[in-house]
C-alpha cells in the first residue's frame, strides 16, 4: 500500500458486541471516524471496504466511543491484548458528523459529547457535558493550577526524568490530568453511563510532541515520558469502561505528524475578512442521500397543488348558479312557495 507510514490505529477496550479483526489491514485516515460511527450503529456516506471491522451486535451497540489522539509519535508500547492497525495517509482527525448524528438522533436524551484539546485551549461541550464537565480545567492557566493542587496526579505519579519546573513537562503532565479529572468527575454522575443514548469522547493530546521537540526523541525524557502516557491511557481505558459496565470503545491514533499540502498563506493588513471565500470556485455543496426524496416529494405536491388550482378555478368559472349552486336552488325554491 503506497503511503502507508508507521502512523498507527489502536483499540484499547471494546465490548463484545463491537468485534474487530487482527490483521495488518491499513486504513485510510480520513475514515476513522468513520469507523466510529459504525462501532455506534450509525450509517456513513460511502461504505467501508476495510475488513478490521466486522458486523456484530445491531442490537447493542456501545454506550460510549473515545477516541484519543496523541500527536508526535507514530507507535506507543500499548498492551498486546487490544488490537492495532497502520493508518495509511493520516489527516487531521474529526468527529464533528458523529456528533451531528448523536444529536439528530438523540436530541431529546441530552447526551454527552466532549471533544477537547487541551494544548491548543479547543473544548466542545453538548447535552449533558455541560453539567458534568463544568469544573473541568480546559485553559492552559486552569491546567497549571490544577496540577499544583493537592488532589492533583503529581502526588502520585512517578516522573522520573520529568521536571515539575519546566514548562514543557507541565504541559504534558497536564494532558494527563485532564485525563483524570474526566474519570473523576464522570465518575459522580454514574446514572449518565447508564441511560440510553450514546456518549462521545475526543481527546487530542500534543504534550508528547512537545517533549520530543524539547529533549529529543532519543532522551530519557521523551523514554519516560512515553511510558508514563502509555500507562495513563489504559488505566484511563480501563477505568471508562468500568464506568460504562464493560459496553464502550476506547481507540488511540498515534500520528507522527498530519499529512497536508504546503501551501504558503499570507495576509495583508488591509486585506477585508469578507472576501475570504470558503469555496473559491464557485462549487456545489455535496448532497446527502436524503435530497433525492425531498426533491420529489416537493416537486410532486406542487404539481398537483398546481392541477388542483386549475381544476378548482375551471370549474368555478363554468359553474351555472341557478343550477350547480345549492344556495340559488334553495332560494328559487323559498320564492315560489312563498
Amino acid at each position: 500500500f503506497a503511503g502507508v507510514c508507521g502512523d498507527e490505529f489502536s483499540i484499547l477496550r471494546s465490548p463484545q458486541s463491537v468485534v474487530f479483526r487482527d490483521g495488518s489491514w491499513p486504513i485510510p485516515g480520513e475514515r476513522i471516524p468513520d469507523v466510529a460511527a459504525l462501532t455506534m450503529g450509525f450509517s456513513v456516506e460511502e461504505d467501508l471496504p476495510w475488513p478490521g471491522l466486522a458486523v456484530g451486535d445491531l442490537f447493542h451497540r456501545p454506550r460510549a466511543t473515545v477516541l484519543i489522539t496523541v500527536k508526535g509519535v507514530d507507535k506507543l508500547a500499548l498492551p498486546v491484548k487490544g488490537f492495532s492497525y497502520p493508518i495509511e495517509n493520516a489527516v487531521p482527525l474529526s468527529l464533528d458528523s458523529v456528533a451531528n448524528a448523536i444529536h439528530t438522533l438523540f436530541s431529546e436524551e441530552t447526551p454527552v459529547v466532549l471533544q477537547l484539546a487541551p494544548s491548543e485551549e479547543r473544548v466542545y461541550m453538548a447535552g449533558k457535558a455541560n453539567s458534568v464537565f463544568e469544573d473541568l480545567s480546559v485553559t492552559l492557566r486552569q491546567l497549571r493550577n490544577r496540577l499544583f493542587q493537592d488532589s492533583s496526579i503529581l502526588s502520585s505519579l512517578p516522573l522520573n526524568s520529568l521536571s515539575r519546573n519546566n514548562e514543557v513537562d507541565l504541559l504534558f503532565l497536564s494532558e494527563l490530568q485532564v485525563l483524570h479529572d474526566i474519570v473523576s468527575l464522570l465518575s459522580r454522575h454514574k446514572h449518565l453511563a447508564k441511560d440510553h443514548s450514546p456518549d462521545l469522547y475526543s481527546l487530542e493530546l500534543s504534550g508528547l510532541e512537545e517533549v520530543g521537540k524539547r529533549y529529543g526523541e532519543d532522551s530519557q525524557q521523551f523514554k519516560d515520558a512515553s511510558q508514563i502516557l502509555v500507562d495513563s491511557l489504559q488505566k484511563f481505558a480501563d477505568e471508562m469502561f468500568n464506568l460504562y459496565g464493560g459496553n464502550a470503545v476506547v481507540e488511540v491514533v498515534a500520528v507522527k505528524e498530519f499529512n497536508s499540502p504546503l501551501i504558503r498563506k499570507t495576509r495583508s493588513i488591509l486585506q477585508s475578512s469578507q472576501s475570504e471565500k470558503e469555496n473559491p470556485y464557485n462549487l456545489a455543496y455535496p448532497y446527502n442521500y436524503n435530497y433525492s426524496v425531498i426533491f420529489n416529494i416537493i416537486l410532486w405536491m406542487m404539481i398537483g397543488l398546481a392541477l388542483a388550482v386549475i381544476v378548482i378555478s375551471y370549474n368555478l368559472w363554468n359553474m351555472d348558479p341557478g343550477y350547480d349552486s345549492i344556495i340559488y336552488r334553495m332560494t328559487n325554491q323559498k320564492i315560489r312557495m312563498d
